[in-house]
């Protein structure tokens, strides 16, 4: 049999990682965790092909299961798989692996203490052409509520590489807010991991943006353009959203004393929610968002959205302008 992309991907070579979908990465870091640890199995819900985890049944088809259209016993299976000492990965698109399955999270695996990974595809505007139906603004929030669950955010695939195995062993329910496509890359090929402590990309004075998901690139790029204007930012990637890293937050926002969120996702509940509800128990400061403004979705490529809902690096560059002025201002 023709071995596909995927299966011959070499995820110790960074050029090609760098260059890979974030799906084509999944894939073959979960082959390698198959390989390594029989407890590791994949669940999905007749979306194997669109998160090239159907690759994985060629290999351990007996490991690699597909429920079909059935999210909620797929979640109940993962419960049930883990109650046994395995360690299931529950994969689907974002709506249908959050939305459709609240109660099961909760009670089956939140509830429990089960060991259960939730991959959560194409979270947001990454859902892309399948429009607003499939865009979750609001997963972030809804598992923020709900005790013990672990978010996780990639920026890259070179992060994701990394990452997996950590949550691999990590003992609890971790959602991973993945979308499928090529993101830009963020990190080098030495890059060190720490699911629970947030990367500091760059040094500031003047303003900290602190950016999750496909909006580290944006956040990135706002950083040189403001260079060019004289003001100083600094930029933090928080792929873990709960638990929040509040010390790196803290340091950054007690140095340059505002801040600007960028998340893919509502700003009620998500990113701007936790930076702002840490900084008000902690040090206020004022910060600005960039995000979803309470709305649902809308079809189009992920650069038509990012500029539709003002995510783009230059919204991101307006918004520290902003905050700069903010902070300026007499009591």
């Amino acid at each position: 049999m023709e071995k596909s992309k995927s299966e011959i991907l070499d995820i110790s070579d960074y050029a090609a990682v760098a260059e890979a979908e974030m799906r084509e990465v999944f894939s073959a870091t979960m082959r390698k965790l198959m390989a390594s640890d029989p407890a590791v199995v994949t669940i999905d819900s007749d979306l194997a092909k669109a998160v090239y985890t159907d690759r994985l049944r060629l290999i351990y088809p007996e490991r690699a299961l597909d429920v079909g259209i059935a999210e909620q016993n797929m979640i109940s299976i993962a419960a049930g798989l883990a109650s046994y000492g395995f360690r299931p990965f529950a994969i689907s698109f974002a709506p249908f692996a959050v939305r459709s399955v609240c109660d099961q999270i909760v009670m089956n695996l939140a509830f429990t203490g089960a060991n259960v990974k939730i991959v959560g595809a194409d979270p947001g505007i990454t859902a892309e052409h399948n429009g607003a139906t499939h865009m979750t603004f609001e997963d972030v929030s809804i598992l923020r509520a709900v005790p013990g669950i672990v978010i996780y955010e990639p920026s890259d695939t070179v992060e994701l590489k990394a990452a997996l195995p950590v949550i691999k062993d990590f003992h609890g329910v971790v959602y991973i807010r993945m979308m499928r496509k090529k993101a830009p890359v963020i990190h080098s090929s030495g890059y060190e991991f720490d699911l629970f402590k947030a990367d500091k990309l760059t040094d500031g004075e003047d303003v900290t943006i602190v950016a999750s998901g496909v909006e580290v690139s944006e956040a990135l790029e706002a950083g040189r353009l403001l260079k060019a204007e004289g003001i100083s930012a600094e930029v933090i990637s928080a792929h873990t959203l709960k638990p929040f890293d509040t010390e790196t937050l803290l340091t950054s926002v007690l140095k340059t004393g505002c801040a600007v969120t960028a998340e893919n996702h509502n700003i009620h509940g998500g990113l701007y929610s936790i930076v702002t509800e840490t900084l008000a128990g902690n040090f206020p400061a004022p910060v600005v968002p960039i995000g979803v403004r309470d709305r649902f979705g809308a079809r189009g490529t992920l650069g038509e959205l990012k500029k539709l809902f003002a995510m783009t690096a230059e919204d991101i560059a307006r918004a520290a302008r902003e905050a700069v002025r903010m902070k300026k201002r007499p009591l």
